[in-house]
């Protein structure tokens, strides 16, 4: 029987072109064949090019380009249309990019364009919507402070970066939002939704030269002014750090990390394959001790996290609060398993055909398939294709992860927040060592 992994290389490239206009616009295009087309526009504008008076700025303009722009004026203009062609749509804001979209039938794809297009470039930032939509955005931070298995990683990000753009939650803090006014909107945009920053990304089935012609049209007057940089993050630490939020639950939410390199790093192949070995599914190291043993949590994962400028590799759970310190332990007892060498070459495998089974499959979706080039090119300038990435993953040795593990697995690289009934750290202080 033939394996994945030999599968996955017979695969056809996926093919795409990128374009840079005269105006410094980007353009991707990539063609895959499907019932439909997504339009995706991404900028280089997210928390880390923000300052802390205006912290969470970033979030709230992406939810005011839906309030209304110069040929759609209301909310519900916008929305009625793109429901009204059955279109899935969304935006999201993360620290360094912010990005908009819209996936329909592949029939509509002009429809979707023109409307990411109008919302990214027109919005009028009406001083009432403007008011209004303060309120939603508190809210969305009262129902992240209010989700544990999530707020426990912005926990967890402060607690590696501090103060300072990387460690700041993205969407802000209620009393900022409150604070952050018509002026301070359009001043932000002023200085990072420009030409240069924008990245405009259609993928599936379309005609490319009508495709260019659109976004030409749609995006001939965009700014071309400079754009406005970010701080860089800074990192210190020489001993293991811990941070806990003190709240009544009924379970306890942890993530513990240690900190990492940049997506630039040439070791990111092997962190992901490590991570996977770690916490990817439910064969992983991590889910059969502290699930399926230990019977402990009932999620476990562990990932990689990759900026710039910085990253992390995390594990997150959400556990019986009796046996949080026998799982602490079990989870530190894997990490220095990887170090010494003790995982089998079918381990190294499963989570290499893992980890390309996943992006495969997920690559079917135009949208994903936006994301995935899209992304890389926002964040790096540069692209690998799917095919060229599950090579690299398929390079990945035993030695190398073991060599990647003696390396990240330190006292002075490990951190660990929890959310949970607890007010001495003492305890956990004592496991907290590799």
């Amino acid at each position: 029987m033939q394996s994945k992994s030999f599968i996955l290389f017979s695969m056809p490239a996926k093919k795409f072109k990128k374009i840079t206009l005269l105006n410094g616009l980007r353009v991707l295009m990539v063609p895959q064949e499907g019932m439909a087309t997504t339009a995706l526009v991404l900028v280089e504008a997210g928390s880390k090019y923000e300052t802390k008076d205006i912290n969470g700025l970033s979030h709230f303009l992406e939810h005011l380009c839906f309030k209304g722009t110069i040929r759609r004026p209301n909310a519900i203009d916008i929305s009625a249309e793109l429901d009204g062609l059955g279109a899935e749509y969304n935006a999201f804001t993360s620290q360094e990019w912010t990005g908009y979209f819209a996936k329909a039938r592949n029939a509509d794809w002009q429809k979707t364009l023109d409307l990411v297009s109008d919302l990214y470039l027109n919005p009028i930032f009406n001083p009432n919507e403007l008011e209004k939509e303060k309120g939603v955005v508190i809210e969305e931070l009262h129902m992240y402070e209010d989700t544990p298995q999530r707020k426990v990683h912005d926990i967890f990000q402060r607690l590696l970066y501090g103060d300072q753009p990387a460690g700041w939650d993205v969407g802000g803090e209620p009393e900022i939002i409150r604070k952050i006014t018509r002026e301070d909107v359009i001043s932000y945009r002023k200085k990072h939704y420009v030409a240069s920053a924008t990245l405009v990304v259609v993928a599936g089935s379309f005609k490319e030269a009508a495709v260019l012609k659109e976004i030409k049209k749609h995006f001939k007057d965009i700014p071309n002014e400079k754009k406005h940089g970010k701080t860089a993050t800074k990192e210190h630490q020489n001993k293991p750090a811990l941070v806990i939020k003190h709240k009544a639950s009924d379970q306890t939410h942890m993530v513990l990390g240690v900190r990492t390199f940049s997506l630039f790093d040439k070791r990111r192949f092997a962190l992901e394959v490590l991570a996977d070995i770690l916490g990817g599914g439910m064969s992983s190291k991590l889910f059969q001790k502290v699930r399926d043993e230990l019977g402990a949590a009932y999620y476990v994962n562990a990932g990689a996290d990759l900026a710039t400028d910085h990253g992390f590799l995390a594990i997150s759970a959400g556990i019986e609060h009796s046996k949080l310190e026998t799982v602490l332990k079990a989870i530190i007892g894997e990490c220095n398993k990887l170090k010494e060498g003790n995982f089998t070459d079918e381990e190294v495998k499963r989570a290499k055909n893992h980890l390309s089974g996943r992006l495969m499959l997920a690559l079917e979706s135009s949208d994903e398939l936006a994301m995935y080039y899209g992304g890389q090119e926002i964040l790096k300038k540069e692209m690998m294709k799917p095919e060229e990435l599950v090579k690299k993953i398929e390079a990945v040795g035993k030695k190398e992860i073991t060599a990647l593990a003696k390396e990240i697995f330190q006292d002075a690289k490990l951190n660990l927040a929890m959310i949970g009934p607890y007010k001495d750290t003492k305890p956990f202080e004592k496991i907290l060592h590799f």
